[in-house]
């Protein structure tokens, strides 16, 4: 099993269902990176990391990072996502997500993020953000 690199600590925002997911473990910089250890309970029957886990995944670090790259925080709702998955994440393997948040502007925001094992880069995704009228 994978070891938790160094920077990393436990995701500082957290929710039932990230609580459920998790631990989540997040290395903040000038980009926000998110990262998890795939346990069993991510995987699927044929014993890789289930897609729906990297989406999720994708959907927090982009969401937090978009929210957050303003000050004050941006409050924003996940309006699309889009993931391409080009490898495979295995049990035991540390899954790291690097952010790109492209814009948050008045109404919408615009992120990209990219999974890696490793040197090995396993899918990217995009989503569109609604910013929430506060």
């Amino acid at each position: 099993m994978s070891a938790i690199p160094e920077g990393f600590g436990p995701l500082s925002r957290t929710s039932p269902f990230t609580e459920l997911l998790g631990p989540i473990y997040q290395k903040v910089g000038s980009v926000l990176v998110i990262g998890l250890i795939a346990e069993e309970k991510h995987c699927n029957a044929r014993g890789i990391v289930h897609g729906g886990v990297l989406a999720t995944l994708a959907d927090i670090a982009m969401g937090y990072s978009s929210a957050f790259s303003t000050e004050p925080p941006t409050p924003i709702v996940t309006t699309s996502q889009t993931i391409d998955y080009v490898g495979k994440a295995e049990k035991g393997e540390w899954i790291e997500v690097h952010t790109d948040v492209q814009k948050v502007g008045r109404s919408t925001a615009f992120a990209n993020c990219y999974f890696h094992v490793g040197s090995k880069r396993i899918a990217r995704a995009s989503a569109v953000f609604s910013v929430v009228a506060s």
